[in-house]
């Protein structure tokens, strides 16, 4: 006697089959017809046509009564008991997919971390796929067969041939942890190894590379080799691809010819592959802070130089410097520094701050509504009006972030100079100046802005910071712009002249004695002396 459950299956696989193949109901109208699930619909359908399969392929005719027993079977559920299913191609993909993922890490040089074929299996069935290890076992084999190629050994011409790529690092810069990418040279000849830390890999980080690297070896390689990285392809179109404009800039400007790898092919630049794995682990297993990125940059430099020093086993003993100034009769010749800069124009808004990759940046305040022109460089930004400069700052790499230099707001600030204690300006000044107004000037903003003015039409900080120290030392109340004014121009004295003074000369001479007598008023001292000694 069957089991009320067993019998319930039974009678629903019977329902399944016969309204199927007798009277021809779709798989949807099935499963609307019974209440039965759809994929629950579609395995029996599908044990059935495998068992129909299996029974031709045996010699044996399609003979009703045998397609009856097989309607009539109650459907096994015995896990314990139940074969282990062949390959689908559910399986076939996701070990697949493992493989490639091995190919990754060994690309990277994390040998000692790829998946075994145990591995493998022991992700599958965690994954509920019901297959043999000795299947996947099989399977791994087949599939590491086929990927084992075999490569031909090419003879390369010296001054031909240069592959890029990039490598990613995680370095603290600044007391902050941030991701670089490492910009990556390796001449196929010589194989001599260059490599450049940057913030993104941007355009403009792409260009400075390649000025970087060909103002380090003196010369231009002819062919400059890619992967199909976004910085030099823009699209494919069939089965080419089409170059970006930033790698046709530099490719017009330095002359070199460009190759781009198959996809999945990093052989076909193995070299780089290479110098990614090794520059990483030989400069930044060992040191992995500094200061600046230029620190960075500059260590980084240091750790090549060693690297392509070093002798080298397959060539009996010559270095890769050695081989590269073989290489430098054949290069193309190298023309002035490339400019690496994204040129942009911008117009200055309401808080005198032009708008870069969505980040602020502030211009001198009167350029308000104006239209800037603005190059944008991988670590700095310079902002023109008119072909003049009028602004530089540090690039900033994050988002809706903000620069402002505090002697951008001094017009605005004679105007408004209550506006200046809560500024963000003031917050990012330097920290001298920040001081200065904390000690001397809080609820003084508008005497401390005559000192920001007084600083930018000339006077330097150390004048005006040896100024201060002279006035602390007599009390600080006597700390006001007026007397540091003094006090420099004090310390400024004019030299005697055997020539005749300009009428503008003769001016400024009037000017400073009359600002050293205002000192010998303030102070009672008598430092100056009779007009003859200083005319």
């Amino acid at each position: 006697m069957w089991g009320r459950g067993e019998m319930i299956q039974l009678i629903q696989k019977q329902n399944i089959l016969i309204m199927h193949y007798r009277e021809g109901k779709s798989q949807r109208e099935i499963a609307r017809i019974t209440g039965i699930d759809r994929k629950t619909v579609a395995k029996y359908i599908k044990q059935y046509e495998q068992q129909r399969k299996e029974l031709e392929q045996s010699g044996n005719s399609a003979d009703p009564n045998l397609l009856i027993q097989a309607i009539v079977e109650t459907p096994k559920y015995t896990v314990g008991q139940r074969p282990k299913r062949k390959l689908t191609e559910d399986v076939e993909r996701r070990i697949q997919e493992m493989i490639d993922e091995n190919e990754e890490k060994r690309r990277k040089g994390q040998h000692k971390q790829v998946k075994k074929a145990v591995d493998i299996y022991e992700t599958l069935a965690a994954e509920n796929m019901d297959i043999s290890y000795s299947t996947v076992k099989r399977y791994v084999r087949v599939l590491m067969n086929k990927s084992k190629e075999a490569f031909i050994k090419e003879g390369y011409v010296p001054g031909d041939v240069c592959e890029f790529d990039w490598g990613e690092v995680k370095l603290t810069v600044g007391g902050k942890l941030q991701v670089f990418q490492m910009a990556v040279f390796t001449p196929a000849y010589s194989n001599t190894r260059y490599a450049y830390l940057f913030p993104k890999q941007t355009t403009e980080c792409f260009q400075e590379a390649h000025a970087l690297f060909f103002q380090e070896v003196g010369g231009v390689f002819h062919t400059m080799v890619y992967d199909n990285m976004k910085v030099a392809v823009k699209r494919f179109v069939g089965t080419e691809k089409e170059p970006t404009e930033g790698l046709l800039q530099l490719s017009i400007y330095y002359g070199f010819r460009y190759r781009f790898c198959n996809v999945r092919s990093g052989n076909e630049k193995g070299h780089v592959e290479r110098s990614v794995e090794v520059i990483r682990r030989k400069a930044f297993a060992f040191r992995d802070t500094f200061e600046t990125l230029d620190e960075a940059n500059a260590y980084l430099l240091k750790v090549c130089h060693k690297l392509n020093n070093k002798p080298q086993a397959s060539r009996n003993g010559k270095s890769a410097k050695a081989c590269l100034e073989e290489e430098h009769p054949y290069l193309l010749p190298l023309p002035p520094m490339f400019d690496a800069a994204r040129t942009v124009y911008a117009r200055v808004d309401k808080y005198a701050t032009v708008v870069v990759d969505q980040n602020h940046d502030s211009v001198p305040d009167h350029l308000v509504g104006q239209l800037v022109m603005v190059k944008i460089y991988s670590t700095n930004i310079q902002c023109f009006h008119q072909e003049v400069k009028i602004a530089e700052h540090p690039r900033l790499t994050g988002n809706h972030e903000w620069r402002l230099e505090l002697g951008h707001y001094l017009e605005t600030l004679k105007k408004k100079p209550g506006a200046l204690a809560g500024s963000v300006a003031l917050q990012q000044a330097n920290q001298k100046i920040k001081s200065i107004y904390a000690t001397d000037y809080t609820k003084r903003e508008k005497d401390f802005v005559d000192l920001l003015l007084f600083l930018r039409d000339g006077a330097t900080f150390a004048e005006v910071e040896r100024a201060i120290d002279e006035l602390c030392c007599i009390h600080p109340s006597h700390v006001t712009t007026d007397k540091i004014k003094v006090l420099c121009a004090k310390h400024r004295e004019v030299l005697p002249s055997a020539e005749p003074l300009s009428q503008t000369a003769q001016e400024i001479a009037e000017q400073a004695k009359q600002h050293l007598c205002m000192y010998d008023e303030l102070f009672q001292t008598h430092t100056l002396g009779s007009k003859e000694a200083i005319a």
